[in-house]
């Protein structure tokens, strides 16, 4: 079974980068299942219904969020409906969604699909403990599939290499999220599990973490509040495709991939949200 995950989506440059790349590496990779963290899919931060919609009918079977997940009111309309969008499981017992779900691979069975929050330097978001609330819920999809894949989405390296060795031999996949800066630590380890920090962005590179480079070098040197739009050049997919043997859960191998647009330029976005 091949799973392609996708790094953080980063606006409207991120999306058409999915719709323009996702045809040919599922054609490439052999994908059966394709996940990827939305968080950033709207404006830069956060999601909504008609943008996981979208994603969606361009092939994300799975969404996975992080700490930008309620930005856009909107999503409180789908997410209890939808269980291909996720939000970390962390949250508290009363918050809408789900921290998991499990989803059917046609001719290959089925993927349990975990989101967590890690809390070092995640100072506006004090959650409950992300471990024990991905040991819960591996509990779970475990119970259904030997085959799950766990987005850590979170600051600290420190916290998500602890993260791979906490669930080495429990979980087929621990991918970090949210940095945006894709790592070169891809490793299976040795309990059989696919293992990355961070798997990259999927947006416009030209650009500081998918935002304007000029607004972000002025907050940076004079200090004042400035807007960060997103940026709109130089589209590219960032990821990893992980094969994981069916019937036991353990990954056979793990691939970092970056892709780039055939076009040099995409569609940047002045308004934030969209």
């Amino acid at each position: 079974m091949n799973i392609l995950f996708a790094g953080d989506i980063v606006g409207k440059p991120g999306r058409k980068a999915v719709e323009e790349l996702f045809p040919r590496l599922k054609e490439e990779y052999s994908i059966d299942l394709f996940i990827a963290n939305g968080e950033n899919a709207a404006g830069g931060s956060g999601i909504t219904s008609d943008i996981v919609w979208q994603l969606h009918t361009a092939g994300v079977d799975v969404i996975t969020m992080g700490d930008h997940v309620w930005k856009e009111k909107d999503i409180l309309n789908i997410i209890d409906e939808d269980h291909r969008l996720l939000r970390p499981a962390n949250f508290p017992p009363e918050t809408p969604g789900r921290g998991s779900t499990v989803v059917e691979v046609p001719g290959k069975g089925s993927v349990g699909v975990i989101n967590v929050l890690g809390r070092v330097l995640m100072f506006r978001l004090p959650l409950d403990c992300p471990f024990r609330a991905a040991e819960r819920e591996l509990e779970n999809t475990r119970t259904q599939t030997p085959v799950s894949v766990v987005d850590v989405h979170a600051e600290a390296t420190s916290e998500k290499l602890a993260f791979g060795y906490f669930l080495n031999g429990k979980a087929s996949a621990v991918i970090g999220t949210h940095t945006h800066v894709q790592t070169a630590d891809e490793t299976i380890l040795d309990g059989g599990t696919a293992y990355i920090t961070d798997c990259g962005m999927t947006g416009p590179f030209r650009s500081i973490l998918g935002r304007d480079i000029e607004a972000v070098l002025k907050s940076f040197i004079t200090r004042m509040p400035h807007y960060f739009k997103v940026a709109k050049d130089d589209l590219r997919l960032t990821g990893v495709v992980v094969d994981v043997n069916e019937n036991t859960g353990k990954a056979r191998s793990i691939q970092r991939i970056q892709v780039r647009c055939d076009e040099e330029q995409g569609e940047g976005e002045e308004n934030q949200g969209r």
